[in-house]
């Protein structure tokens, strides 16, 4: 009975995805060539919103027409976690998507929500450009999730509505808004919070009633998600770099020929360039206007974070994740 249950489920949401995408792209100009279908969470203003627009825009001009990407974002299609599910059931094409809740599919993910793993930022993309970095994205092969590229997210840091946080010792008894992450939950817990999971679509409502009382994240979408009209103190304590990525399914990527695929690579191979780029703009602009918003930008002392995780660290020894923190430690 559960697999009869489980199976029309599967069918179900397979055809929610598919009446919605037949209703967003209308009775438009039809495309002759491959349509690949690509969803993700975040605003059109968003700078990684616009990095996909360039792989789309590269894709169609390197296949010369035969290939296509129709982007929807905004969670048109769902939460990064539902969408990541809808690609392993052949739903939808790709996924952009941070790997937080990554790791729920992919257990080896949870390193990069392991607080204060990466001294620096070059010590960050040498792991991510590097062995370790390549072998991670294609750990979901067997989920039916195979990785194409990595994107800038920036560090992620607290920002709250009622007080600012200078130190761990400001997070006691504050609910605190974290992905759909354990490693993150813990994060929040070891120091002093109450972590509470909740989409990101839903976030701002829920920090405008009270729901939770401050998130974390990078400072573009702190902008881009307006939460700095409700929350107005911004801590860079910068307590994980948690990159997005970009995700093919497999189903996709064995229907591809060798020419798509070096297309589709080519393209995702361009838009990281381009990204990482346009994120050191759009991340100083971003300052300045949060702080033209009214937000003030607190930069605490670490030190007294990177205390309250120690024992964090220390209780990922023998785990999936725990072996990669290992790694990552030792290669870098």
């Amino acid at each position: 009975m559960n697999i009869l249950r489980s199976g029309y489920i599967r069918k179900f949401a397979s055809l929610v995805v598919l009446t919605t995408i037949a209703l967003t792209t209308g009775c438009g100009k039809q495309s002759s060539g491959l349509v690949l279908r690509m969803a993700h969470t975040l605003d059109t203003s968003h700078p990684v919103h616009a990095a996909m627009e360039h792989m789309a825009a590269h894709l169609t001009k390197a296949s010369a027409g035969q290939m296509e990407l129709k982007i929807y974002p905004g969670s048109q299609l769902g939460s990064e976690r539902e969408t990541i599910e809808l690609l392993q059931l052949g739903a939808i094409d790709l996924v952009k998507t941070s790997t937080s809740p990554l790791e729920g599919f992919i257990p080896g993910m949870g390193v990069f929500g392991i607080p204060y793993v990466f001294r620096s930022e070059e010590h960050f993309w040498n792991v991510l450009n590097g062995d370790i970095g390549k072998r991670l994205m294609q750990l979901g092969m067997d989920k039916k999730l195979r990785g194409l590229c990595y994107y800038d997210a920036g560090s992620r840091s607290f920002y709250t509505k009622e007080k600012p946080i200078q130190s761990p010792a400001d997070l006691k008894g504050l609910k605190i808004r974290v992905q759909n992450s354990q490693t993150s939950i813990r994060m929040i817990e070891a120091m002093g919070g109450s972590a509470t999971p909740i989409a990101f679509g839903e976030l701002y409502t829920a920090l405008d009633q009270g729901v939770v009382d401050g998130a974390e994240n990078n400072p573009p979408s702190l902008l881009t998600s307006r939460h700095y009209e409700v929350c107005k103190y911004y801590s860079l304590d910068e307590h994980t770099m948690v990159p997005d990525i970009v995700l093919i399914g497999t189903e996709t990527w064995d229907r591809l020929t060798e020419e798509q695929r070096g297309w589709l690579q080519d393209a995702a191979d361009s838009s990281v360039t381009f990204q990482r780029n346009l994120w050191k703009q759009k991340t100083q602009e971003t300052m300045d206007k949060l702080k033209e918003g009214g937000v003030e930008i607190i930069r605490p002392d670490k030190k007294p974070f990177q205390d309250a995780v120690k024992e964090l660290h220390d209780s990922f020894k023998g785990t999936e994740a725990g072996k990669w923190m290992k790694a990552v430690l030792e290669q870098y």
